[in-house]
C-alpha cells in the first residue's frame, strides 16, 4: 500500500493528512502543489473537489482530512485512529469535527490577515517544499492567494472577531485534554486534526504566548514538534487584547501599533 499525498506547503490540513499516513505506517510520496494554481491541478488529477489534502491510494481518490482519516482507518485498522468504544468514538469524532469545522478557519483567517499586512514571511512557510518551480515564484503566486482569500475581510471586524473567539476555542481543547479525549497515550484522529491548527497559530509571534503554555499548546508541540513558517509581531495591539489574559506568568502578547 503506497499513497500519493497532494498538499500545499504550510497547510495545516495537509499536515494532518501527513500525520495520519505516518501513524498508519503507510508509505507515501508527498507532492507539493504551488499555491494559487492548486485548485485547477487537483481537478486535472481527477479529484472531485479543489482543496487539499488529497490522496491517491490504490485507485481511490480521497479528499479532505476527515475523509482520509475514516477511509484509512477502514483500510488499515491498526493502529486505530478512533476508540473501539462507541461512546468514546463519538466524543473523538466530535472533537475531530470541531478541529475541522470550527478551529481551522479562524486560524487561517488570522494568518491571512497577518500576511496581508506583510507578505514577506510567506516564503518561510514554503521551507522544504518541492514544488517544481522556484520558491520565489511560488511565493509570488501565494501572495495572490492571500489577497484573494482575505478579500472577504475588508475591514477590521473579521480579524478582531476571530481573535475574540480564540480563547473560547482554546478552552474547549483544554477541556477535552482534561477529560482524556485528547492527548492520551495513544494519539487519535482528533489529536491529528486539532494540533496542526494550533501549531500553525503558534508560528505567529502575536499568538504564541497565549497558546504555548496551555495544555492545548503542549498538545500542539507534542504532535507537531516543528512547523515551518514564522511571522514576527504584526497585528495591532488593540486586536490582541482578548489574548492578553491568556499569556500569563509574566509573558505578554505584544505587537507594534497599526
Amino acid at each position: 500500500m503506497e499513497a500519493r499525498l497532494f498538499a500545499i506547503p504550510g497547510s495545516h490540513p495537509s499536515i494532518t493528512a501527513t500525520l495520519i499516513l505516518e501513524h498508519k505506517g503507510i508509505s507515501f510520496r508527498r507532492i507539493d502543489l504551488p499555491p494559487g494554481i492548486s485548485k485547477s491541478l487537483l481537478r486535472r488529477l481527477g479529484f472531485p473537489g479543489t482543496t487539499v489534502p488529497a490522496i491517491k491510494l490504490d485507485g481511490r481518490h480521497i479528499q479532505g482530512s476527515r475523509q482520509i482519516a475514516s477511509t484509512l482507518d477502514q483500510l488499515r485498522p491498526d493502529p486505530p485512529l478512533f476508540p473501539t468504544s462507541p461512546e468514546q468514538r463519538t466524543l473523538v469524532e466530535e472533537a475531530e469535527r470541531f478541529g475541522d469545522e470550527d478551529l481551522q478557519e479562524p486560524i487561517r483567517q488570522i494568518l491571512w490577515t497577518a500576511l496581508k499586512r506583510d507578505s514577506r514571511p510567506l516564503r518561510s512557510y514554503l521551507e522544504g517544499a518541492k514544488l517544481g518551480v522556484p520558491i520565489s515564484l511560488a511565493a509570488r503566486t501565494g501572495r495572490t492567494l492571500v489577497a484573494l482569500s482575505s478579500r472577504r475581510e475588508r475591514d477590521e471586524e473579521g480579524p478582531c472577531r476571530f481573535l475574540t473567539e480564540l480563547p473560547a476555542l482554546l478552552d474547549r481543547v483544554d477541556a477535552w485534554i482534561g477529560e482524556g479525549i485528547l492527548d492520551g497515550a495513544q494519539l487519535n484522529a482528533a489529536d491529528f486534526q486539532i494540533a496542526p491548527s494550533l501549531r500553525l497559530a503558534m508560528t505567529l509571534d502575536d499568538l504564541r504566548p497565549a497558546i504555548e503554555s496551555r495544555p492545548s499548546g503542549e498538545l500542539a508541540k507534542r504532535v507537531v514538534p516543528r512547523y515551518p513558517g514564522h511571522i514576527p509581531p504584526i497585528l495591532p495591539a488593540a486586536w490582541l487584547e482578548p489574548l492578553r489574559p491568556l499569556a500569563g506568568h509574566g509573558s505578554r502578547v505584544h505587537s507594534p501599533a497599526p
